[in-house]
């Protein structure tokens, strides 16, 4: 499998790692990366794990849909990426299995053809994208220009508007920090959220 020598990427760390931080009251990104061999089947038991994880602690701010992209020069260099039907269909699922107040992301920038369908599926957060850095991870695919995705939403009926790296729900006392609760609650962003 693609993640046989990270061994940060394997499931019980992994779990252990998301229930640590649901432990210390951290607000946490978690994910599901599609088109590496899994399943169907595993997919869905990687979101119901994800989602006991967060009705047990509360955590889960976001989970990121996040599909296969060949990478010239590595050992997947030549294998299959999900399609947009498959993409979709992982997205719908992640809806239908979290809770509401999870959101759903899926980068725009590894399907860029594809923002309508990602929006139809369910998913109401693009990630980070930015017009200043890269994606780093994912370095040959670049964000799309914020006028044309902001364009693209606003054609489906929905606003594309900035957010902190801490969603709403999560900016209260019980989840941040004294001092980094001041700063957030003060930061343009939130306010407008608020």
């Amino acid at each position: 499998m693609p993640h046989w020598r990270a061994r940060d990427k394997r499931p019980d760390v992994r779990i252990d790692m998301t229930a640590r931080a649901g432990e210390l009251r951290i607000p946490f990104t978690s994910g599901v990366l599609i088109g590496i061999g899994e399943t169907r089947q595993e997919r869905v038991e990687s979101l119901l794990e994800i989602r006991r994880l967060h009705r047990r602690y509360g955590h889960i701010q976001e989970v990121i849909v996040q599909n296969f992209r060949a990478e010239p020069s590595t050992p997947m260099a030549n294998d299959p990426e999900p399609d947009d039907d498959d993409i979709a269909w992982t997205i719908a699922m992640a809806r239908l299995i979290l809770d509401d107040e999870v959101t759903v992301q899926a980068p725009p920038n590894l399907n860029p053809d594809g923002i309508e369908t990602l929006i139809a599926a369910g998913i109401n957060d693009f990630g980070g994208i930015s017009p200043v850095t890269p994606d780093f991870i994912n370095h040959q695919h670049p964000w799309p220009l914020i006028d044309s995705l902001t364009e693209r939403c606003h054609n489906l009926g929905f606003e594309l508007a900035p957010r902190l790296p801490v969603y709403p729900g999560w900016i209260t006392p019980e989840w941040l920090d004294p001092a980094l609760y001041e700063r957030v609650t003060t930061h343009p962003v939130a306010a407008e959220a608020a």
